[in-house]
């Protein structure tokens, strides 16, 4: 994979991966990227159904690249779908080098979120 510009617009969540989040082969665990991208997708269904949420599935995780400490990763979110209680949420990672200007994509994911009632049950998703 080659680097390329970014997508358009701001990423809902920008991190830089740090030692601490590395497996024994030095790369970022798939994991921290999962739960980037989670957080991502959650502000998105969050401001979508203008409250609580949960993840109820993630579908197609597609690892492209690795991610390497110090790599800047932002998360963009997209919402695809809004059902009378849940949410589609396509999620791409993407990771720019400290020195580098362009980035490349490392991994996507479609997420499904379930708006939520205060005693934790499905309720119907609020339009904005």
């Amino acid at each position: 994979m080659t680097e390329t510009a970014m997508p358009d617009g701001a990423p809902v969540v920008r991190v830089t991966a740090m030692p601490a989040d590395t497996n024994p082969e030095g790369d970022i665990f798939g994991g921290w990227l999962m739960s980037q991208m989670d957080l991502a997708a959650g502000s998105v269904a969050f401001r979508t159904c203008q409250g609580r949420a949960a993840t109820a599935a993630l579908d197609g995780m597609i690892f492209h690249r690795p991610v390497q400490v110090g790599d800047e990763v932002s998360c963009y979110a997209e919402l695809r779908k809004v059902g009378r209680t849940s949410m589609t949420i396509y999620v791409e990672a993407w990771r720019r080098r400290r020195e580098a200007v362009l980035g490349e994509k490392v991994t996507e994911a479609t997420f499904t979120f379930v708006a939520l009632d205060d005693d934790g049950r499905p309720r119907p998703v609020r339009s904005p």
